[in-house]
């Protein structure tokens, strides 16, 4: 995978957007700008790699716009060696942006063919992330509890499963609605009490029981 001078002006060009539009996590920013969108999206959309849009990847899925991906990444408010639950990989490039924070990134997939080709992708960029190909609603109970939990795809409603997995003081970013969601961020105050702030609205690919073959 090619990673040319062209692409990281494209990359600065999308950084500089972010910040006009607010972004200012100094983290999630270098995260951007190191990790090559281009290489996680379909050759068809390469010329729209860094434009702030979301696109078509396989299974009827969408690689979520630049600012999306940068928003939910700094309402998680990640540091390094942290880790990280993320919930649908999708082409992967979110697990990606969080492994450019330092995190340890553990990340569930239920679209086998998804979950196959962000396994390549990973290997290719030299990326150690581990992923799993399984039911998101059910997370990843042998290596909880998490700091953070990061879930991009919407929920009807709060996972409790994905909870129960959430550290004391650790973060939960999720969407939560059905046909438009509110990206909501659940920090976990102790065993049974959780504090929860709502960051404006969006729309994501519905969360979904099970695995798809």
């Amino acid at each position: 995978m090619t990673d040319t001078a062209l692409h990281k002006g494209l990359r600065q060009n999308m950084v500089n957007d972010l910040r006009s539009k607010g972004i200012t996590d100094e983290h999630v920013l270098y995260a951007m700008l190191a990790v090559p969108r281009h290489c996680f999206i379909p050759e068809s959309y390469g010329a729209k790699a860094y434009e702030d849009m979301a696109l078509p990847i396989h299974c009827q899925q969408t690689i979520s716009q630049p600012y999306t991906v940068a928003k939910q990444s700094s309402l998680l408010e990640g540091t390094p060696h942290m880790k990280v639950l993320e919930i649908g990989t999708g082409s992967g490039y979110q697990a990606a942006i969080l492994k450019a924070m330092q995190m340890h990134v553990y990340t569930i997939e239920r679209q086998r063919q998804l979950y196959e080709q962000s396994q390549t992708v990973f290997n290719q960029l030299s990326l150690h992330i581990a992923g799993k190909f399984g039911d998101g609603y059910a997370g990843w109970t042998e290596f909880a509890p998490f700091d953070r939990i990061l879930v991009t795809c919407g929920a009807a409603q709060i996972p409790q499963a994905l909870l129960r997995q959430l550290k004391i003081n650790g973060i939960m970013v999720i969407p939560i609605g059905k046909e438009e969601q509110t990206m909501t961020k659940i920090i976990r105050t102790s065993d049974t009490e959780y504090s929860i702030t709502q960051h404006g609205s969006c729309r994501f690919v519905p969360m979904l029981n099970n695995v798809n073959m």
